[in-house]
């Protein structure tokens, strides 16, 4: 069963949904991976690490996250799902 306010959280502000340090690090890490990939810093990297992730871990995080930012960027410069 899905929790309703937890799933509109995350679709509005995810930073009101109730989760657990480690998932809004997580998020809070992609979002800036993603509006300021400049600006990332060791910091960013070591909250990870202080919450429980692994190097192998921060690395999927780091992946996951800019393999989605480069294949929305190909799409929305191809012109997928425009009509």
């Amino acid at each position: 069963m899905h929790d309703d306010d937890l799933i509109t959280a995350l679709k509005t502000d995810f930073r009101t949904a109730h989760v657990d340090p480690l998932d809004m690090a997580i998020m809070e890490y992609a979002v800036k991976l993603t509006l300021s990939p400049a600006s990332m810093a060791h910091e960013d990297v070591e909250r990870l690490r202080s919450l429980g992730l692994d190097e192998t871990a921060v690395l999927q995080v780091t992946l996951i996250a800019s393999w989605f930012n480069y294949i929305n960027r190909a799409a929305d410069a191809l012109g997928v799902g425009r009509k």
